[in-house]
Formats: structure tokens, sequence, C-alpha cells
């Protein structure tokens, strides 16, 4: 038996741990060749923003900026307003987190543990409603606000939130709290807790990654959302940064250094968002649910 370990001959162990090793590098060459290309936009849209106008379409293109000038982004308030476009934003971001991820949390907890009549149904609805394309809702959406007198606000971009946070943000928290044994709800009933107690106390902290990837989908969508805010959005003094950026089109003398530091300085806070979420969103993303 001198030969063998574990039961399998010596040549044979090496040659499985050689290939299981082979792999490996081949699957983190693959990693690092798909982490380049996704990073290459990004680092594309960066050294521009660190050029001059009549370099950054230079061919053959370079890598780094000959000159790395910072001063592209002292941009011109009067081109793109970089702190009024900002507060804007967050005037429409903040209430849609706060209040689509509040509601997304209840209504995901009716689904998973309340019983009512027709909620198969009215789950199925809501399901349902992630196959339409959101053309599909675009002019009656638009109309009914147009009748209410709200078009030119933010309130057509805000009030949906308060009313469920979105349909698959409803099915996620639904999901993670159906893989929770109702077992706690019940000794939380035994020691008096009631529905509200119960989803404070109980799951919220077992569903934490879940509602931090509810929230910074959230904040991502109405961050980079520019169709809704160019439809409802018509007051330059009411624009958000993706509609600031549009103030750099329209003329033969586009200064493009300064609309990619633009770009760079709107996408640099969902960039650190996420570096502070990632942990929780892609624990939530694949859903672990409870580790027994």
């Amino acid at each position: 038996m001198s030969g063998f370990k574990g039961g399998i001959p010596k040549g044979s162990f090496r040659s499985i741990k050689l290939r299981k090793r082979f792999f490996d590098i081949i699957s983190l060459i693959i990693v690092i060749i798909l982490a380049v290309l996704v990073m290459m936009p990004l680092w594309y849209v960066f050294r521009s923003s660190l050029m001059r106008s009549s370099d950054i379409f230079r061919w053959p293109p370079v890598l780094l900026p000959p000159d790395w000038l910072w001063s592209n982004y002292d941009i011109n308030p009067l081109t793109f307003d970089f702190f009024k476009y900002l507060g804007n934003t967050l005037i429409i971001v903040v209430p849609c987190v706060v209040f689509g991820t509040s509601t997304a949390i209840m209504c995901g907890y009716a689904f998973a543990r309340l019983r009512f009549r027709g909620k198969k149904f009215i789950f199925s609805l809501c399901v349902g409603s992630m196959l339409l394309p959101s053309m599909v809702t675009l002019i009656p959406l638009y109309i009914g606000w147009s009748t209410l007198g709200l078009v030119g606000t933010y309130y057509p971009l805000i009030i949906p939130f308060l009313f469920g946070g979105g349909a698959f943000n409803i099915f996620l928290l639904r999901q993670f709290m159906l893989s929770i044994p109702r077992d706690f709800d019940e000794a939380a009933m035994i020691d008096g807790a009631g529905h509200i107690r119960i989803l404070v106390s109980v799951l919220l902290p077992m569903i934490k990654p879940a509602v931090i990837v509810v929230a910074l989908l959230i904040f991502i969508a109405n961050w980079n959302d520019l169709l809704q805010q160019m439809i409802y959005i018509s007051n330059k003094d009411m624009y958000t940064l993706t509609l600031g950026l549009t103030t750099f089109l329209g003329s033969f003398k586009s200064d493009y250094a300064g609309m990619f530091a633009a770009t760079c300085l709107t996408f640099l806070p969902t960039v650190i968002v996420y570096l502070f979420g990632q942990r929780f969103f892609v624990e939530g993303i694949v859903m672990s649910g409870i580790k027994n």
C-alpha cells in the first residue's frame, strides 16, 4: 500500500492534482481577461477625462494620457453645475431608496408570511408585471401623470416607489423570507410579538443581505435613469446628473475632455456605493438564505 494514497495510486493522485491546478490557472486567466474587458470602458472614460480634446480620438489610441490634466475637472458651472445636479439627483434618489426598500420589505413579508384571499393571484400579477417592457406602460403613465398635473415635477419619479418598490424587489425579499423557518415567527408570537415586531426584530436581521441588494438596485436604477427623467423633467434648474450630461451636446465644438470628466464625476458615487456594499450584494444575489 506504499504506492497508494487514500486508495488512489500516487501517479493518479499527482495527475489529478496537476489537472486541477491547470484548470485553476486557466480559470484565473479567463477571469483576468474578462475583468480587463469590463474595466476597459471605465478606464477609457477616465483617461480621456485627463487628456486634451484633440488627443482623445488620436489614432492609434494611447493607454495613458500624455499629460495628466486634472484641470479638466474644473468644469464651468454654466456647462455642468455638478453640485446643483447632485442635489437634484439626491432629491429623487434618497426618497426612492428609503420608501422603495421599506415598502418592498412590507410587501415581501405579506406575501411570505400572511394569509389572505387572493394572495397567489396578486403575487402572480406582481411577478407577471416584470414581463411587461417599460415602453408598454410609458404612454399610459405619462397621460396619467399629465392628467394629475404632475408633469414637470419630481413626483412621477418618486411616488411609484411608495407602493412596493418594484416587482423584482418584492419577489427577491419574499424568497428570502420563505427560506427562513416559521419556527422563529412562532417563538416570537409565544412571547407576544406582533407582525411588525416579528418583521423588524426577527426577520430583518436575517435578510439583511437581500435588503441591501434591494437598496443598491433602487439606488443604481434611479441614479442612472435617463428616459424617465427626460420625459418628466424639462426645467433645466431641476436637471439631475444624467440630464446634466446632455448639456454638453448640440455644439460643433464640444468640450469632450470636460464631458468625460463630468461622466467620471457622475458614475463615481455609484462605484463607491457598490464597493461598500459588494459583499452583501454578492451574498444577496446568490440568495444564500440561512446557513444551517
